[in-house]
């Protein structure tokens, strides 16, 4: 397949006179790490995302706020004597999957959460300490409780909308063999299970599900977990989230205000969130197609990092295992440019030179992340990872807007 260079792809958005960037955060503008609290937002990127202005927006699996959030990174990179709020250098866009909306400004809302959704994921962080700490206890019982604690209280992200457990602190510190690994990824998921238990007998049954990050697509509703192996750690993030709130109703989402925000008219409605959208990507670009006049629609550039591609021998047959938690809205932005005649772009970054193990992109044949007969098209690789995406990102803001 042919694909673009990032010089190409600039020329592209040049010419579009309708364009808007969807990007997400971890492993694209910034290195992956194991600890959330270790990250850093270059300052120029920030004043970057300004720059483009409407023709930008996050989107993420992350959060905001909180004391992990995004948000702090901001105010980090730009020092005390900046206020991000006053001068509309937070990022905008969606993040938690699409159910916390922020402006630029740093304007929150939680579009489509009841208090009692609410109520219950500010009792989830606690069971996950709990739960891990038990883990790992049970994986290293010769470890003093000064060793394990800090491992598992850092493992465990207390995000208000996607509490996270997190198992790369717990794969270095406890220093696991892939064979360990499964078997916390294994307890891992039967505790994210347990919760999602205690939900239905709290009448909250439909309100959540478990996101696994990378993951190996779904089957019957439930993401399929991606095993440790040599090669690749597989699975390490379990976030128990809101259900709706997946990337590709997020997309939607986004471009339903895009098109308010150009037109002054929201084809899909003012009040149009994630919660409210259909549950699977034939319904979205469906509504898209029902809603949404041609002529309004932008030239869509996605760019992101997570997506996998694991073969599986079905008898003399090999069938693919596709997922990620970034293929879903990748597909979906593909697929609208299809639908309505615009030249969308696919943007994938390398993330394997980070702090977490991930198939790279200087793999010509892409192994653990595509394969020859996937349906998502890449338009542009960047193999140089997030250092190199930011290089050309604050160039392009700079040069073109």
């Amino acid at each position: 397949m042919a694909r673009l260079s990032l010089e190409k792809l600039q020329e592209e958005i040049s010419a579009s006179s309708n364009v808007l960037l969807i990007q997400d955060l971890d492993g694209v503008c910034m290195p992956l790490v194991r600890d959330p609290l270790t990250r850093a937002l270059p300052a120029d990127y920030i004043e970057a995302v300004r720059r483009l202005g409407h023709r930008f927006r996050v989107l993420t699996n992350g959060e905001h706020s909180g004391s992990r959030g995004v948000n702090r990174l901001v105010e980090r990179a730009l020092g005390p004597e900046r206020d991000p709020a006053g001068e509309g250098l937070y990022l905008p866009g969606l993040a938690a999957g699409g159910v916390q909306s922020q402006s630029q400004h740093g304007a929150i809302s939680h579009p489509g959460v009841s208090e009692s959704e609410l109520a219950f994921l500010a009792a989830v962080p606690g069971q996950l300490k709990a739960g891990v700490q038990a883990m790992a206890e049970r994986l290293r019982p010769s470890s003093s409780a000064a060793v394990l604690e800090p491992l598992s209280q850092a493992a465990v992200l207390d995000n208000q909308l996607s509490p996270t457990l997190n198992l790369n602190v717990l794969f270095a510190g406890l220093q696991l063999e892939p064979a360990e690994q499964r078997r916390l990824q294994e307890a891992s998921q039967e505790l994210l299970e347990g919760l999602e238990e205690q939900a239905k007998e709290q009448g909250l049954g439909d309100s959540f599900f478990l996101h696994l990050a990378p993951n190996l697509g779904s089957q019957d509703g439930k993401e399929q977990l991606k095993w440790a192996s040599p090669e690749h750690c597989g699975t390490s993030d379990f976030q128990f989230m809101l259900r709706g709130a997946v990337k590709e109703a997020g997309l939607l989402v986004l471009l339903n205000q895009h098109i308010a925000r150009q037109t002054g008219h929201a084809p899909l409605g003012d009040d149009f969130n994630v919660r409210t959208a259909p549950r699977n990507a034939e319904g979205l670009l469906a509504l898209a197609q029902e809603a949404i006049a041609p002529d309004q629609v932008p030239t869509l550039i996605g760019i992101a990092d997570t997506i996998t591609s694991e073969p599986r021998v079905e008898g003399t047959q090999v069938r693919w295992s596709r997922g990620g938690s970034d293929r879903g809205f990748l597909t979906l932005l593909q697929e609208i440019g299809r639908a309505f005649g615009t030249p969308n772009r696919v943007v994938l970054v390398d993330s394997s030179d980070g702090e977490l193990d991930r198939p790279s992109l200087l793999d010509p044949e892409l192994k653990g992340l595509s394969d020859p007969e996937d349906p998502l098209q890449l338009d542009v690789l960047v193999p140089g990872g997030p250092a190199t995406y930011v290089e050309w990102f604050n160039g392009m803001a700079r040069n073109v807007f």
